[in-house]
């Protein structure tokens, strides 16, 4: 008699963790959330918002997005690396992630440790624009202008860290050439400095430059990417014009908790895969700039830590801290 009670017991005790763990068989059988760490109405909140429909289609579920903004989205980050690993909270980061592990002197979250890599599905690189008033009309010239003019340039950003700031800086430090940061509060008043001439150049994302492609007031001298642009086929990348090393992009990747079932982490990462089939989802994300990739877990796993290592040489070599 006492074993029998023993036991229903036990399955008492038991019965709330069973029903507690997630079954990556019939996942999901609700709706997912997927944080996003800024403002509506920015690039990642609408890559977020465009890949929520698509993945509410192929899941069978409602997804939507949440908006938990501040502190360059390491709120948001924060939150889902608290949030349960069931697979129906995930985070949708930019290449934030990989940066702000080496820009802020300390983080709530480890963004290897924390959370269980889906797919990066997408990267925007920045274009290399000078202004008009500048004698330079190719990406040598500029380098050869900053070394003869030591001192004379400046480049304008959206705000530090960003990877506009950044690649500006990892660009420095690829030519040798010397150039005082202007950090300015947004991408717009970041190209109107270049446009009215109080910064010589910066580097800037395609969708925020596409309103200026073709103005007297700046030219576009490179990219920062391993090939040319569909959104920009006439401009070189930078690798063409002899700068190597300048492969980055701002990127956008989907994360869940760590401790996530892997079963469930395979079933969502077949779902934004199977978005990128989609040629209606392929054209939204190059509209916005963002070009299409896909990918699995490991490889966004082993992208992530590669992202990580090249900021953190860019950051302490620009000596950029964010208090």
């Amino acid at each position: 008699m006492f074993h029998r009670l023993a036991a229903g017991a036990a399955l008492v005790l038991l019965s709330p963790l069973s029903q507690a763990a997630p079954d990556a068989a019939s996942f999901p059988t609700r709706a997912v959330k997927i944080v996003v760490g800024y403002t509506p109405g920015g690039g990642t909140d609408m890559t977020a918002r465009l890949l929520a429909q698509q993945l509410g289609e192929k899941l069978g579920q409602s997804v939507i997005v949440e908006n938990r903004p501040g502190a360059g989205q390491n709120i948001g980050a924060t939150y889902v690396s608290r949030a349960d690993p069931d697979g129906y909270t995930l985070f949708l980061s930019s290449s934030a992630l990989a940066i702000n592990v080496s820009l802020f002197p300390k983080l709530d979250y480890d963004p290897i440790k924390s959370f269980a890599p889906i797919a990066v599905f997408g990267q925007s690189p920045n274009l290399l624009v000078v202004s008009s008033k500048l004698p330079v009309n190719d990406v040598k010239q500029l380098v050869a202008y900053g070394k003869q003019h030591p001192g004379a340039l400046n480049f304008s950003s959206s705000g530090h860290g960003s990877t506009q700031h950044l690649s500006a800086e990892l660009f420095k430090l690829r030519t040798g050439i010397s150039a005082t940061h202007v950090p300015y509060k947004g991408s717009g008043p970041s190209i109107n400095g270049v446009q009215t001439g109080e910064v010589q150049f910066t580097f800037i994302n395609i969708p925020s430059m596409s309103a200026l492609m073709g103005s007297d007031k700046v030219k576009v001298l490179g990219l920062t990417s391993s090939k040319r642009s569909a959104a920009v086929p006439d401009v070189p990348t930078l690798a063409e014009s002899g700068v190597q090393g300048m492969d980055v992009a701002a990127w956008y990747g989907l994360l869940a908790p760590a401790g996530t079932p892997p079963a469930i982490v395979k079933r969502l990462n077949q779902a934004v895969n199977d978005a990128l089939a989609d040629e209606k989802f392929r054209t939204q994300l190059m509209q916005a700039g963002v070009e299409p990739m896909n990918s699995t877990p490991e490889f966004f796993a082993s992208f992530l830590a590669d992202d990580i290592a090249l900021w953190k040489k860019v950051i302490t070599a620009a000596g950029t801290k964010v208090d």
